[in-house]
């Protein structure tokens, strides 16, 4: 099997696809006014992500991870999940949702191939979380997580961005709440992008703070696996959840990139805050174009650069994180 592999020999098993821009939740850090534009009919069709993960997976991709926008807004998210589920070599199908009627359809992701479920609740606090996401739809999102468990879900990983002025406070509730539950908490930190500059100057925390408050509260960090994401994960033995915490702003936090992104109109981002996409799509009409497409594919990963430079306050092209899902 091809192995990518770029200059610095940094291995990418896990790729992060979205298949829409188009996101319905209106998270004051990300899309404040609402996705007032998308591309979401022009999509990625089935067929050409079947034909691009394939050729990923080819290349040594074992982990896909759906994403959006909010990925549920496609109708055929569904046969989308269990095409992807078929590719030999892929062994992992996950998601990323803001939760939107989860507890009335996660039992069909399920049943589709979904293996692993990211869910974003960036406070337990109903009144929070309708002030950050513009939805008052905690309980329901609450509700999708205890059916998941109904039906067999292992365990979930929940997002929360952190924010000073809306849940720094609340590490608390959120530990209180994963005591006694399989629930990975992944506490984000807040990063800037191009609509962003004022917000994120007002309520950018360092992911810096948790930590040392969680290593002064007897928790431990755990080792990464290859084909994880960026968190740094850390366990207690009095909890059965754990605390992850994505930190962008670490010096060495590109340093052991594992993931590559292809947003929903195909093109390869190197990078969540590169300057630009490399376009794949041309070679996505016919099954006979996947020699081609894995070279391109190859010849593409050597131009990924060594860090994203957001502590420079490099952005990209990234103007909101819904174009590309984090």
């Amino acid at each position: 099997m091809l192995r990518l592999q770029d200059n610095l020999g940094r291995t990418f098993p896990y790729l992060r696809l979205s298949i829409t821009d188009l996101c319905n939740f209106r998270c004051n850090y990300c899309l404040p006014d609402g996705c007032e534009e998308h591309h979401h009919k022009q999509s990625l069709t089935v067929d050409e992500i079947r034909r691009l993960i394939s050729a990923f997976a080819r290349l040594g991709v074992e982990k896909v991870r759906i994403t959006g926008g909010e990925p549920t807004l496609r109708h055929e998210f569904n046969d989308i999940v269990s095409t992807i589920k078929q590719i030999p070599g892929i062994q992992t199908v996950a998601m990323t949702t803001n939760g939107y009627r989860m507890d009335e359809r996660i039992e069909s992701w399920l049943k589709a191939g979904v293996d692993a479920i990211n869910v974003s609740i960036d406070s337990l606090d109903a009144r929070g979380f309708q002030t950050i996401t513009g939805h008052d739809r905690l309980q329901e999102v609450l509700n999708g997580i205890k059916r998941g468990f109904q039906l067999g879900m292992p365990g979930f990983k929940v997002n929360a961005v952190l924010m000073r002025g809306h849940n720094a406070d609340q590490l608390p509730d959120f530990l209180n709440w994963i005591k006694d539950q399989p629930i990975t908490l992944r506490f984000i930190e807040l990063m800037q992008t191009g609509d962003n500059q004022d917000f994120f100057n007002q309520q950018h925390l360092a992911g810096n703070t948790v930590r040392e408050q969680l290593l002064n509260s007897g928790w431990v960090r755990v080792v990464r696996h290859k084909s994880a994401g960026p968190a740094q994960e850390y366990y207690h033995p009095d909890y059965r959840g754990r605390i992850g915490l994505i930190t962008p702003y670490s010096p060495d936090f590109c340093d052991d990139c594992n993931r590559l992104r292809v947003s929903s109109l195909g093109k390869l981002q190197l990078c969540l805050f590169g300057d630009q996409g490399y376009d794949l799509r041309d070679l996505l009409q016919s099954d006979q174009q996947q020699p081609e497409l894995i070279n391109r594919i190859r010849n593409f990963i050597q131009l990924k650069q060594d860090k994203h430079f957001l502590e420079d306050g490099f952005t990209g092209g990234t103007a909101t994180l819904a174009q590309i899902g984090g």
